[in-house]
């Protein structure tokens, strides 16, 4: 389990490139979060703009539950979550 927040307080979300495979777990538990770009990799979006490599997202406390499945389902264990 790579995650530290709690439900009660906004995350920020980013995915470690130099691990990231493209696998989509991501994309599929969270879509509202991740996306998979035109090179490979898993990204995180915030307000719809997918952001850069390493770039940190703040995420809605709603979709907590989602990201959490994320980072725990990510084979490569390179998504990280912090409170």
């Amino acid at each position: 389990m790579r995650w530290t927040a709690t439900p009660e307080v906004t995350m920020r979300v980013w995915i470690d490139h130099d691990e990231c495979a493209g696998v989509g777990v991501c994309v599929d538990a969270c879509p509202e979060v991740f996306v998979l770009a035109s090179d490979g990799l898993a990204y995180v979006k915030q307000n719809g703009q997918i952001l850069g490599r390493d770039q940190a997202a703040v995420v809605d406390d709603a979709l907590y539950d989602a990201v959490c499945d994320a980072a725990d389902d990510c084979p490569q264990d390179c998504i990280y979550v912090e409170a």
